[in-house]
């Protein structure tokens, strides 16, 4: 049997952290002279005596380091758990969510998903709107980590082949990680200053920079106005689409670069392949839009970029009427939106790696076909992938494609219309944050959505932030057997 201990004393700790942050909404909303402070108060207090219970009485199984089946345990505990104590604010105080909706509203911002089941942003109580913002700069920061850290070494989804030297074991990650810890703490730190500054800059209020600039270097989307940008249209739309895509890319290029090497960044081909399609695909929208509807070539391509990127970097900001573009939009949109931003970043989807190594296989696959003789490796950036890379990729692949079915059916049944299944199960496996369909169009919400949906839809956040493996390899009963 596992021992659950040292993974319930992480969490235990984790939410003691979780409860003294909700100090600060609460500060703020008092400050205000606004009664929901009282409600991040009772929020904070049942929240650090259940992790005080829970870290103190596991303390004694912290001698041993974790082994690798404690990882999945843990990621995976942090993840859900958390959540459920990070709604408490949405469900005691305002907006006075059902628990359910409240908990799907904690899932998306710490999955940095960006999908909302509230209306009426611009009249919550700021400490609660710093509170969506600060989840989703807690969970890109997690996520980054587990990232760079955790997920090689749980051999998930193909990650295994960006494990470093030195990395070899669980037991020997642990010296290192706490150096990269560091290091990406200040990328992450430096890069969410460099956005509020950037954000004040071109007129927000100190408050709006820092919610816009935590959501959007997380790749989280939460913003604090019910137009998400379209309130900061112009400039606002140039520099968040800048800040998107800094925060998308693989944070160990950002620690190579701290540490004096820029060469990674430019030469990565992750990174090449990521503005190349964004860049396709902003070209297509934008011509199209141009000669469909007689706009201004400014106008769409800046709306285009900024849109296209909230997606493919599954941010989940919008700009302007662009859920009502048309199918081609759509088409562009679904397809840049599954394939994702790089891996090793708080971004979802498949990601840009997993595609560029499936396309080399099935180059690779159809080049044998006609050459049965010939050796022909599949080759990343120069380096040969493995076979043991390629079949954890294809597993990644076709249960994303297999769970993207299923709960696309799974939401018909539960009465949702078709084109509103589909894209809140793709909004909600790629982490997009991006709605569309006749049940969004109200409110430009999901709260139209019945229970059962947005249950679907927290399920999907969950799974598509994890890697789909590191939760599903926790059901079967080999797991706990060994």
């Amino acid at each position: 049997m596992v021992d659950i201990r040292p993974v319930f004393y992480v969490i235990g700790r984790i939410l003691i952290v979780l409860a003294v942050l909700m100090l600060v909404p609460a500060a703020i909303d008092a400050y205000a002279g606004q009664r929901n402070g009282r409600s991040f108060l009772e929020s904070a207090l049942f929240t650090a005596l259940i992790g005080a219970f829970v870290s103190l009485s596991t303390r004694n199984a912290t001698s041993q380091p974790m082994n690798l089946r404690q990882a999945y345990l843990l990621t995976t505990g942090i993840w859900t758990m958390v959540p459920l104590f990070g709604a408490l604010p949405f469900w005691i105080g305002a907006p006075g969510l059902a628990f359910a909706d409240a908990y799907f509203e904690a899932v998306s911002g710490i999955t940095t998903t960006g999908a909302t089941v509230i209306g009426g942003l611009d009249d919550l109580p700021v400490g609660m709107n710093l509170w969506r913002a600060m989840l989703n700069w807690l969970g890109g920061l997690g996520i980054a980590f587990i990232a760079m850290i955790f997920l090689p070494l749980m051999r998930v989804g193909g990650m295994q082949f960006f494990r470093t030297e030195g990395f070899d074991t669980f037991g020997k990650v642990l010296p290192r990680a706490a150096d990269i810890a560091r290091q990406l703490a200040l990328v992450y730190v430096g890069l969410t200053i460099a956005a509020i500054l950037a954000y004040s800059l071109i007129g927000m209020t100190i408050l709006d920079a820092i919610m816009n600039g935590a959501a959007t270097i997380a790749t989280g989307g939460f913003s604090p106005s019910d137009q998400s940008f379209a309130k900061y249209s112009g400039a606002g739309e140039y520099v968040g689409t800048v800040f998107m895509l800094l925060g998308s890319l693989p944070y160990i290029l950002y620690v190579h670069l701290i540490n004096g090497s820029a060469q990674p960044l430019w030469r990565d081909s992750q990174v090449r392949a990521y503005l190349r399609w964004l860049a396709i695909g902003v070209g297509l929208v934008t011509v199209w839009r141009v000669y469909s509807t007689d706009m201004e070539l400014e106008p769409a391509f800046r709306e285009s970029l900024f849109n296209l990127t909230s997606i493919m970097s599954s941010t989940g900001f919008s700009s302007g009427s662009f859920p009502h573009w048309g199918g081609f939009m759509l088409i562009v949109a679904f397809v840049l939106g599954t394939i994702g931003a790089c891996s090793g970043s708080s971004a979802a989807g498949l990601s840009v790696f997993r595609m560029q190594i499936a396309f080399a296989a099935l180059r690779q696959h159809i080049f044998r076909i006609g050459n049965p003789n010939t050796v022909n490796l599949v080759k990343y950036d120069g380096r040969r992938v493995e076979n043991e890379v390629l079949n954890a990729l294809i597993m990644f692949i076709c249960g994303y494609i297999v769970l993207l079915g299923t709960m696309i059916v799974a939401m018909d049944l539960l009465g949702v219309d078709t084109v509103s299944a589909v894209f809140a199960v793709w909004t909600s496996l790629g982490n997009v944050g991006f709605g569309f369909g006749p049940l969004v169009e109200r409110t430009g919400t999901f709260i139209d959505f019945p229970r059962g949906a947005l249950s679907i839809m927290t399920l999907a956040m969950l799974l598509g932030r994890l890697g789909l493996l590191t939760i599903l390899v926790l059901v079967l009963p080999s797991f706990w057997r060994r």
